[in-house]
């Protein structure tokens, strides 16, 4: 068995990061009240964190990439019939690059919808004041409503694919999003884990962060 680095520190850290922030976000809006105020910085946090994963998907590690887990219909087919070459099951497996990508833009739909959410008592969001009172109701609902269930549901089915894999499968993916490691039966390329790296997720998030600042202000 081969020892590879799979999972870059940024990319770890960026996931652990953003499992912590929507916690606090689900446990926030659910309590409400002047924890409205943490929901709304917790919210800000996640968009920076996915304009960062944004970035990154295009210049970070190499099984981080956007090209290394967003495969055609043919090789998730191949995949689901259990004919899927290793390298296709290195990183995110066809499968599990489908669901990465879906929990993102139900991420960030939720997140765009709570810029415009207006609850008329604890919170306000930061763009209500440059949209239409429909469009505020729109967001509102969904926001609150069954993007919050679409976004558990997709948590589940997340964990429930995580303990799958490791009874069924024996894949302990949760350890290697923790180590940053996989043991395969072959050689395959490593990503770089380095002071360049993490030199570049810094400009990168540094970004993100400025990008979510002129986001947030907009309608200041």
């Amino acid at each position: 068995m081969y020892r590879i680095r799979v999972w870059d520190w940024p990319t770890r850290l960026f996931h652990w990061l953003l499992v912590a922030a929507v916690v606090g976000l689900l446990i926030t809006g659910n309590v409400g009240g002047t924890w409205m105020e943490w929901h709304m910085r917790l919210g800000m946090v996640v968009l920076s964190l996915l304009l960062f994963r944004l970035l990154w998907g295009f210049m970070g590690g190499h099984w981080s990439r956007f090209v290394r887990f967003v495969y055609a219909p043919a090789s998730v087919w191949a995949y689901v019939r259990g004919r899927s070459p290793l390298i296709h099951r290195v990183g995110h497996s066809p499968l599990g690059g489908l669901a990465v990508l879906a929990l993102l833009a139900v991420l960030a739909a939720q997140v765009a919808t709570g810029l415009f959410t207006d609850d008329e008592i604890f919170y306000a969001g930061p763009l209500t004041a440059l949209a239409s009172y429909d469009t505020i109701e729109a967001a509102s609902r969904y926001h609150k409503g069954w993007g919050k269930w679409l976004l558990l549901g997709l948590v589940g089915m997340h964990l429930l694919a995580l303990l799958v894999y490791k009874l069924v499968f024996r894949q302990p993916l949760v350890a290697a999003m923790v180590t940053g490691d996989k043991s395969l039966p072959e050689p395959v390329p490593s990503t770089d884990d380095g002071v360049r790296q993490w030199l570049l997720a810094t400009a990168l998030y540094a970004v993100a962060c400025g990008l979510t600042y002129l986001i947030v202000t907009w309608g200041a």
